[in-house]
C-alpha cells in the first residue's frame, strides 16, 4: 500500500516536474523610483541639480523635474526608452569616466542598472503625498506655529543673525528690525550653522532624518547656494570653520568626522574614532589640529593633514564621563576647549597633553564650572576669553548661565522664563548674547547685566495657512 501511494505521488508530479526543466521567462522586478532611485539621485546628484542650484538648468529634486529637460534641450528621461534618455547617457562610462555625477566616480554598474530598468518599465512616480513638496526662494516654508530652533549664529560684523529653520536658514537684521533672507535648501533639519572668518560666506550642518546629510555653502551676499555635499545618510552636526577660513569640517551620526576645503568642496579629512554620533567640532588655534565631541562622551583630538587620531581628551576611565557632550568651543588664543553635556556641568580641557596618561587620570582637564540644570546643548566664550556661557534644559525649561573663567565661578543667569534653549551665539562685541530654542523665538540679553533686550519671531508664522512644517 505504501509502495502504491509512493508510485501515485510520482506520477502526478512527473508532468509538473518535466516542465520545471523548461525555461521560464520571469519579468524583472519592479523598480521603485521613491524607494530605488531616488536615494541613488539624492546621494549622487541632488547637489549640484536642485532648486537653489541649478546646474545645466536642470533639477533632480523630485519625479517632475527629473522627467523635465535641462539647458540640452533634451528629454532626460523618456519613459519606456531608456536608450533615447539622456540621462543614461550621462551616466554611463565612457573610457572609465562619466559626465555625471560631475567630478566624481561613476555611478556603480547596480545603480545604473537600477535606473534603467525604472526607465524600461515607465519611469512610474510612486513618491507617498507626504513626501511630495518641494521649497524654493520662490516657495519658501510656510509655519502655521513657530518652529523649534536649534541653531543661532551672529555674523562676524554683528549685524546679522543666522537661525535654524525648517529646510532653510533665516537671515535675521540682529537688533530685530527685520528680515535679510531665507536660504531655502534640501535639508529638512538645520543643525548648526557658523559664519566664515570674513563673514562671506555661511557653512550649514543638517539633514533629512533618517536619509541623508548635506553640508550647505551658501555666499551671503548675494545668499546663493554655493555647493551642497549630500554626507552620510542622516543629519550631521556641528560645523565649524578652520581660522584662516580654508577649511570646515562636520560632525556625521556615522560617528565619522569629515573636513572640506570651503573654496571646492573637496573632502579632505575623514576620521571614524568615535563610537558614536559625533555632534560638534572645532580647530585649534592655528587649523593644525581637529577637535570633535559625541554621544560617546568622548573629546577626540586629530592632526589634520595626516587625518590621524591624536588622542582622546577627556578621561577613558568608565564613569568618568556621564552621557554624551554636545557642544565644544576653542579659548580664544589657547589651545584649550569648552565643552558641555548631558551631566550639565560645562569643562575646560587643555588639547595637548603635557604627561603620560594613567588610567584613571583626568589630566587634561583644567575646571569644573558650577552645575546647570538638565543637559547642555552649546556653550561659548567671549573674544576675550573672561567669560563663558552655556545653555541648558529640563523638564521643558531652558536656563542661561554665564561664568567668569579665571575664578570658574558662576556670574549671572539672563533673565527669563525660558521655554527650553538649544542655542546661544555671542556679538562680536561681547556686550550681546542670542539665544534660540522650542519656542521659535529670538532672545537678545545683555551679557554684563543678564537684562532681555530684546525678543522676536525667526519666522513669520500665519496660523491660518496648510502646515508644511
Amino acid at each position: 500500500m505504501a509502495v502504491s501511494r509512493v508510485l501515485l505521488a510520482l506520477f502526478i508530479a512527473a508532468p509538473t516536474m518535466a516542465l520545471a526543466e523548461e525555461p521560464v521567462a520571469t519579468a524583472s522586478p519592479q523598480v521603485s523610483y521613491y524607494r530605488d532611485v531616488r536615494p541613488i539621485v539624492q546621494a549622487n546628484c541632488q547637489g549640484c541639480h536642485q532648486p537653489a542650484k541649478r546646474g545645466g538648468d536642470y533639477s533632480m529634486i523630485d519625479h517632475a523635474h527629473l522627467l523635465a529637460s535641462g539647458e540640452s534641450g533634451s528629454a532626460a528621461i523618456v519613459p519606456g526608452k531608456p536608450t533615447e534618455s539622456y540621462l543614461i547617457e550621462l551616466i554611463t562610462p565612457v573610457d572609465g569616466q562619466a559626465e555625471m555625477p560631475q567630478g566624481k566616480a561613476p555611478l556603480s554598474e547596480t545603480d545604473r542598472q537600477t535606473i534603467a530598468r525604472w526607465i524600461e518599465q515607465g519611469a512610474q512616480d510612486d513618491t507617498p503625498k507626504s513626501a511630495q513638496a518641494t521649497y524654493d526662494a520662490e516657495h519658501p516654508p510656510t509655519y502655521v506655529r513657530p518652529p523649534v530652533l536649534t541653531s543661532v549664529a551672529f555674523s562676524p560684523d554683528g549685524e546679522t543673525l543666522a537661525v535654524s529653520g525648517f529646510h532653510e536658514v533665516i537671515l535675521q537684521k540682529a537688533d530685530g528690525s527685520g528680515m535679510q533672507g531665507r536660504l531655502v535648501g534640501l535639508s529638512q533639519r538645520i543643525e548648526s550653522t557658523a559664519f566664515s572668518p570674513d563673514g562671506k560666506q555661511l557653512a550649514v550642518a543638517g539633514g533629512s532624518p533618517g536619509r541623508l546629510g548635506e553640508l550647505q555653502m551658501w555666499n551671503v551676499g548675494d545668499q546663493q547656494l554655493a555647493y551642497s555635499i549630500p554626507v552620510s545618510y542622516d543629519s550631521v552636526y556641528g560645523v565649524s570653520w578652520s581660522p584662516d577660513g580654508k577649511l570646515v569640517a562636520i560632525g556625521c551620526s556615522d560617528n565619522s568626522v569629515r573636513g572640506y576645503e570651503a573654496a571646492t568642496g573637496k573632502q579632505v579629512f575623514f576620521n571614524g574614532a568615535h563610537d558614536d554620533w559625533a555632534l560638534d567640532t572645532v580647530f585649534s588655534k592655528d587649523g593644525s589640529h581637529l577637535v570633535s565631541v559625541g554621544r560617546d562622551m568622548a573629546v577626540k583630538l586629530y592632526e589634520v593633514k595626516t587625518q590621524r587620531f591624536v588622542d582622546n581628551v577627556t578621561s577613558i576611565t568608565p564613569g568618568a564621563l556621564k552621557g554624551g557632550i554636545n557642544a565644544v568651543a576653542r579659548y580664544p588664543g589657547e589651545d584649550q576647549v569648552l565643552i558641555g553635556g548631558a551631566d550639565g556641568i560645562p569643562k575646560l580641557y587643555r588639547l595637548f597633553r603635557e604627561k603620560a596618561r594613567k588610567i584613571g587620570d583626568d589630566f587634561n582637564k583644567i575646571k569644573d564650572f558650577p552645575e546647570m540644570p538638565g543637559r547642555i546643548y552649546d556653550v561659548a566664550l567671549t573674544t576675550d576669553a573672561k567669560i563663558a556661557v552655556a545653555c541648558s534644559s529640563l523638564d521643558g525649561a531652558g536656563f542661561v548661565h554665564v561664568f567668569d573663567v579665571a575664578s570658574g565661578t558662576k556670574l549671572r543667569e539672563l533673565e527669563g522664563p525660558f521655554q527650553a534653549i538649544y542655542s546661544l551665539s555671542l556679538s562680536p562685541d561681547n556686550k550681546q548674547i542670542a539665544s534660540v530654542g522650542f519656542d521659535g523665538q529670538i532672545f537678545l540679553h545683555d551679557l554684563e547685566t543678564g537684562k532681555k533686550i530684546g525678543q522676536f519671531a525667526a519666522v513669520p508664522v500665519s496660523p491660518h495657512t496648510a502646515s508644511t512644517n
